[in-house]
């Protein structure tokens, strides 16, 4: 299908706030053009370029992705994943094998492990990487991407000394930056279009690629770019995390935002926090201050661009609002607010905090799979917080209570690009007064994405917003609520209200049949 032609789908169940009935829709000059019943298609059948019989299939609109590190992402799907190696022996063998496999690579990469879930407890030495490399260099980024262990040839090609155990901050910050220098533009594309393809698989149609100069460099993220507007596949939306705000308009970001450090992350202790650790005898690391953001936001805000931070630890998140707060004062709430500015993961929010996001207009950029891993009475944060701080983090539902809006993304290569288990996480969360409705979920995960950018119109299938659209085998449709604080009214049927898959958990989540972006295919299952 090409963006330019007329086509009609019918005969499946067409997710739409124009008509909660609908089973067939029209699309012209890649954006949606009509939507309604089966028996009003009749009357388009004849006008259009391909009739696309639905067979009960479920369109909904595309996903968006708010927050991905596309390069990372698919060095990890074509490269050495650590994220499923059960213990620090498993681990170890197949550093390895993909040593042995890739004898000419400069620079051995590799991501995902967890310490934190083998049952030894304790990351990979450095002595033990020497040997299973043969003394080549390897970086071994943790699961969360701030911390990373790495081969004592690497540390020989940086400045940063000898140290054993995991490298953090500006420590890694270097040893990252020599590692993903070894990558030539070849790999570089081929890493890009690997994820790219994978994402529209799973019916994503947006990724906001959250890039910077402690991330990527600027010729990655810049050929990302190039390659998203030449080649059909998801639309990518750069954020550029660096207080030059020249810069970021200059490599063509909307904005500099995305992961630009106020904290680390809870796995490394480098989220920072209030009070200390219940497992370390510190608050993390503070990258900026209240001053510093005051000054990007009214930087970006008289820029006419988004500032965008990356604030995990209740400490981070207070350095936050108070900096946002202080631009208000100075150039006024509204026009702040009418920029949009974000604030990526938000996990750890007061009351206070939460009230200030609704306040200031933020957008939390939030990853729901981030509690389905790491949540729960036994879970990574309980271990690094203690499990009453824990039960406070992610707090979706308060977050949409107070009219913040959310946008739902992945941190891939963090967490895996999955939207429909992301969704399902948002739903089931560990701590259930933090889940929210599987209708709103998925709204955060769709239209969620576009307005975190700017766009209202966009994120739906109603006529004049544009045709992202992924087609789905699935089971019945039903409308969710996971416990009793939903609106009763919602799951009557008669309220009209559009029904999606059932994500109870066990239950198989829906298969990506099609994916189309603008009205163009960018994916279709083999046998489909």
């Amino acid at each position: 299908m090409s963006e330019q032609q007329t086509v009609l789908l019918r005969r499946g169940e067409v997710h739409s706030p124009a008509d909660p009935f609908a089973t067939a829709m029209v699309v012209e000059r890649g954006q949606v053009a009509w939507v309604g019943s089966e028996g009003a298609a009749d009357a388009f059948a004849d006008g259009v370029d391909e009739v696309v019989d639905l067979d009960g299939a479920l369109v909904t609109p595309a996903f968006t992705d708010a927050h991905v590190h596309t390069t990372a992402t698919g060095l990890a799907l074509t490269g050495l994943d650590l994220s499923g190696a059960p213990s620090l022996a498993a681990a170890l063998d197949l550093v390895r094998d993909f040593a042995t496999a890739r004898p000419d690579d400069r620079v051995l990469l590799g991501h995902g492990w967890d310490a934190a879930r083998w049952p030894d407890g304790r990351p990979p030495a450095r002595a033990e990487l020497d040997e299973a490399t043969g003394g080549r260099p390897l970086y071994l980024s943790r699961i969360d991407v701030h911390s990373a262990v790495v081969t004592t040839a690497l540390l020989d090609m940086t400045a940063v000394g000898h140290a054993d155990g995991p490298l953090t901050a500006d420590a890694h910050h270097a040893v990252r930056a020599t590692a993903l220098a070894s990558v030539s533009a070849a790999q570089r594309a081929e890493a890009q279009r690997a994820a790219l393809a994978h994402a529209a698989s799973l019916g994503i149609g947006t990724v906001h690629e959250c890039a910077g100069p402690e991330i990527s460099s600027e010729e990655d993220f810049t050929g990302l770019l190039r390659l998203a507007d030449d080649e059909p596949g998801p639309r990518v939306v750069g954020y550029w995390a660096e207080q030059d705000v020249d810069k970021a308009r200059e490599l063509g970001a909307v904005g500099a935002a995305g992961d630009l450090f106020v904290d680390g992350a809870l796995g490394s202790h480098t989220a920072c926090l209030h009070e200390p650790y219940a497992d370390a005898d510190h608050t993390g690391i503070a990258y900026l201050d209240a001053d510093a953001v005051a000054a990007h936001v009214t930087a970006c805000t008289e820029a006419g661009l988004q500032a965008g931070f990356h604030a995990i630890g209740d400490a981070a998140v207070t350095a936050v609002v108070e900096g946002v707060r202080a631009a208000a004062e100075k150039l006024g709430l509204a026009r702040v607010r009418a920029a949009r500015h974000r604030v990526e993961h938000a996990e750890l929010l007061t009351p206070e905090a939460v009230a200030a996001f609704a306040e200031l207009g933020l957008t939390a950029s939030v990853q729901p799979a981030f509690d389905a891993l790491w949540g729960g009475e036994e879970g990574m944060y309980a271990r690094r917080l203690g499990r009453e701080r824990a039960r406070r983090l992610n707090p979706f539902a308060a977050l949409l209570r107070a009219g913040v809006p959310l946008a739902f993304g992945s941190d891939s290569p963090v967490t895996p690009l999955d939207p429909w288990g992301t969704v399902r996480a948002a739903a089931f969360h560990h701590t259930p007064d933090h889940r929210v409705s599987v209708r709103a979920a998925f709204t955060a995960h769709t239209r969620g994405g576009w307005r975190a950018i700017g766009r209202d119109d966009a994120g739906v299938l109603v006529p004049g917003a544009p045709a992202d659209y992924a087609v789905w085998r699935t089971d019945e449709l039903v409308v969710q609520a996971p416990d009793d604080r939903v609106a009763r009214w919602s799951t009557d049927p008669r309220s009209g209200t559009p029904g999606l898959p059932d994500l109870t958990p066990g239950r198989d989540l829906p298969v990506c049949l099609r994916t189309v972006v603008g009205g163009r295919t960018v994916f279709v299952r083999p046998g489909e």
